[in-house]
């Protein structure tokens, strides 16, 4: 059989991994560090994601302007993320412009300029984006909700950081970061599109890459459970639930998917029907995985008005009760034809595909999406209630989010 994508390791260190599209008329590129805001001490909370704005203020021979336009000429999409293992560069372009796309991402994180009236100038972007996120209900009790699931850990510690952390960091102290953590075999370069792979290794081979980096070790947290009230005025109230449950890595996600997608992963799901098509209590509910390199969470969040909080959460706790019981064939070939539909459909994303090479950094093999297909539809429904009736035997963390006056009796129905 054929590997599914095709993957190189340069001296530097760097490694290449790509998948050919040749029907495609664009090539997707992204440059990965292995990297985030859980890797931050204190003293340089935020500067993963600073590093992520700050790269486009000018690299190489471009200044700001310089690099701005020669972005927008290629007329693609040039875009980065923080997370709090990851960060990534990324840009897709037409086929024939893939290698000018690759030096100015390798010039941004290699080279780039990283100027002290510039970086003053975007930590009030950053602010600005703070702002956002305290004026968004949903945004801001996920960020309460993650500081009380992964307390005294810089796992609960906003991707963002925070106005004095950000405050006190000054360019030296950024570039010193980058030196320091983005480089060779933390650095993945994935590309998929209409692109032929031993003309990435020889392109990629010619930039010089920053030496290989030692990799900090990470203290793998325990969630925390418990309930987490919150006053919050507004029209909704907000609930978060989360469970521990696998890593990213883990060769039970065939499980996992498949009781997310039948817990709260659509409209046919148990809760959307049991809490929004049956009793109308809340606009949106839904399930969720997050898993990362050690430690994961399933987690639940659902927006009611605070009149309805208090029913919403018992009957909540009853579909929770009555989930495992009413697992069945039916239900579990509807989700594996969901998630085979999912996996297949991502297949045709040129950007798509390049971000799930990104995952590789987690992968010490990385399986094709036809064969988690397989892999999903190998599951047995006893296997499944086994598997699902354990996670939620385990302690959860509720997040409970109100006006004030309607806070006591939302708790009231936690035995708080």
């Amino acid at each position: 059989m054929m590997p599914y994508a095709r993957e190189t390791e340069l001296a530097s260190g760097l490694r290449v991994i790509s998948l050919n599209m040749p029907q495609a008329q664009t090539v997707a590129l992204g440059l990965f560090a292995d990297i985030g805001s859980r890797d931050e001490s204190s003293v340089m909370h935020g500067a993963s994601h600073a590093l992520e704005h700050m790269v486009f203020k000018g690299a190489g021979p471009w200044d700001v302007h310089a690099l701005s336009e020669r972005l927008d000429a290629l007329g693609g999409n040039a875009n980065a993320y923080t997370s709090r293992e990851r960060t990534c560069f990324h840009m897709q372009v037409l086929h024939e412009s893939w290698n000018e796309a690759l030096e100015l991402l390798a010039a941004m994180l290699c080279s780039p300029h990283l100027p002290q009236d510039e970086w003053d100038k975007e930590r009030e972007v950053i602010y600005s984006e703070m702002a956002m996120v305290e004026d968004s209900p949903e945004d801001w009790v996920m960020d309460q909700h993650v500081s009380a699931l992964f307390p005294d850990h810089a796992l609960g510690r906003s991707i963002l950081g925070t106005r004095s952390s950000l405050a006190a960091l000054q360019v030296e102290d950024l570039r010193r970061y980058l030196e320091g953590n983005y480089g060779g075999s933390r650095l993945l370069l994935a590309a998929a599109g209409n692109i032929r792979h031993e003309a990435l290794v020889e392109a990629a081979s010619a930039i010089p890459w920053r030496p290989a980096s030692r990799r900090m070790s990470r203290q793998v947290p325990v969630p925390s459970a418990g309930v987490q009230p919150l006053i919050r005025e507004g029209e909704q109230a907000h609930l978060l639930i989360s469970w521990p449950c696998i890593h990213a890595s883990s060769g039970q996600r065939p499980l996992a998917w498949l009781a997310n997608q039948m817990l709260g992963g659509g409209m046919s799901s148990h809760l959307f029907r049991e809490i929004r098509e049956k009793r109308g209590l809340a606009y949106s509910i839904s399930s969720h995985l997050n898993m990362l390199s050690d430690v994961g969470t399933w987690g639940i969040s659902c927006s009611c008005s605070p009149e309805h909080g208090q029913r919403c959460i018992d009957v909540l706790r009853q579909a929770l009760d009555a989930f495992v019981r009413q697992l069945n064939e039916r239900d579990l070939d509807r989700a594996k034809s969901q998630l085979r539909v999912q996996l297949r459909m991502g297949m045709d994303s040129v950007e798509g595909q390049m971000l799930y090479l990104g995952s590789r950094l987690d992968e010490p093999v990385l399986r094709s999406p036809a064969e988690w297909a397989e892999a999903v539809d190998a599951v047995e429904l006893d296997e499944l209630i086994e598997w699902t009736d354990g996670q939620l035997a385990k302690t959860a963390l509720w997040t409970v989010a109100a006006p004030e006056e309607r806070l006591p009796e939302m708790l009231s129905s936690l035995d708080v």
